[in-house]
């Protein structure tokens, strides 16, 4: 009389690889945001430096626009690298690069030699190392877990992404202020050693049966269409693009300005104020973690009403106080909704389409950013900053109200039959 079958074990999660995967990355995405926080400052001196203040609007998203026109040429090629390869070894690569930039231009910060034309080819050529990065970066999560963690593992990897901005802001703004900004490309520059370590470690992907192999070395628009056809995932994507026009521009951006025009900041209170940011991301990452699919809908609704009452916030803020408050708001409603449509697009995708369609999901926000950055630092020349934030909470109100009501109630993350 055979025994019956063993049910198969559960796998512990965290495990190991993805635990030392978090690790390398949290320790480079400080430095990341240290240095994301010093050239957003770097490039307010430089402007006035260069006698460009009639356009500093325009040039404070220049180099995104530069990176990002770069991505939006490359994404195709980037997504289809991410699945036909070995995505430790094109991270480690990409890693190589942003440590030369990082290094370069720290070094012209050091000299006085920085101008506006570096900071923007600089970030032209970072964006061909991105445009291989962040597919195979997004694409690699969901492979070290079981697929029953998948969920976890995302708003995990999210959660982590949005921590490193409770420290490396602040760090910045600190090292900017007291030591110059050239220490903060530094010591992004080392951070990144710690994640080629952690990839060094990483195991191989588990090798699919022939059919899913021979997906694998399709065609790059083969993640378009997957996203074109999966009616909740397309809704997904266009409401990371909404993020992307209205709201990160803001984030990412323009904060530098706001707060040493608008506010008055000093570089150390700007970095409180990206610490603000940062405190609210981590919180909404945190909610996901513990949300369950049937309230995914709720939350993003949720996030809505938050990041558009954020915005007209901020819009009439004089405090440091106040804006810190707001920023809080703001992004807890913007991780919220973008962790939460990036896990439903990691969940729909098949895995030998990860890389692909993780490739069209991030060019809804790093293909559109520069863009969206340019008009709006060309509105904030024309308008004045504070009242572009009331009108990008009207439009995000908006456009965001009709993306969900054409999705209905279809973001469980759940596969149809």
């Amino acid at each position: 009389m055979s025994s019956p079958a063993e049910p198969p074990a559960v796998e512990r999660f965290p495990n190991g690889p993805f635990t030392r995967y978090m690790i390398g990355e949290g320790i480079s995405m400080t430095g990341t945001w240290m240095q994301g926080m010093a050239l957003g400052w770097v490039m307010t001196e430089v402007v006035e430096r260069d006698g460009l203040q009639r356009y500093e609007g325009l040039l404070q998203a220049a180099p995104h626009l530069a990176s990002g026109v770069v991505m939006l040429l490359l994404f195709r090629v980037g997504g289809a690298c991410a699945d036909r390869h070995d995505k430790r070894f094109i991270l480690q690569a990409c890693q190589v690069a942003q440590i030369f930039f990082a290094l370069a231009i720290g070094q012209l910060i050091a000299l006085g030699a920085l101008h506006t034309w570096h900071l923007i080819a600089a970030a032209a050529l970072l964006g061909v190392s991105s445009s291989f990065e962040m597919p195979a970066a997004a694409a690699i999560v969901p492979e070290l877990v079981a697929k029953e963690n998948v969920g976890k593992a995302i708003a995990m990897d999210r959660a982590v992404f949005h921590a490193t901005r409770l420290v490396g802001p602040a760090a910045a703004g600190y090292l900017v202020g007291r030591y110059g900004a050239e220490w903060a490309f530094y010591l992004n520059a080392a951070s990144f050693v710690a994640l080629m370590i952690a990839l060094a470690t990483l195991p191989r992907r588990t090798q699919g049966t022939a059919e899913e192999e021979r997906r694998r070395q399709g065609g790059a628009g083969e993640g378009l269409r997957h996203v074109r056809q999966d009616r909740p995932s397309l809704a997904m994507v266009a409401l990371l693009a909404t993020n992307t026009l209205f709201v990160f521009p803001v984030i990412i951006v323009l904060l530098p300005l706001y707060a040493k025009k608008d506010l008055g900041a000093t570089p150390e209170q700007m970095g409180l104020l990206m610490l603000c940011s940062g405190i609210g991301s981590v919180s909404g990452s945190l909610l996901i973690m513990a949300l369950k699919p049937a309230f995914r809908r709720l939350a993003i609704l949720t996030g809505m009403v938050l990041a558009c009452g954020a915005l007209v916030s901020l819009s009439r803020a004089e405090l440091l106080f106040w804006a810190g408050a707001s920023l809080v708001a703001l992004a807890v409603g913007v991780s919220t909704l973008v962790g939460l449509a990036n896990t439903i697009v990691q969940e729909r995708s098949p895995a030998e389409l990860r890389g692909r369609v993780s490739a069209v999901a991030g060019l809804s926000f790093f293909g559109f950013l520069p863009f969206a950055a340019m008009i709006m630092g060309w509105m904030t020349d024309l308008f004045r900053l504070r009242n572009v934030l009331l009108g990008s909470a009207v439009c995000y109100a908006a456009i965001g109200l009709v993306v969900m009501l054409t999705v209905g109630s279809k973001v469980t993350g759940e596969q149809e039959a």
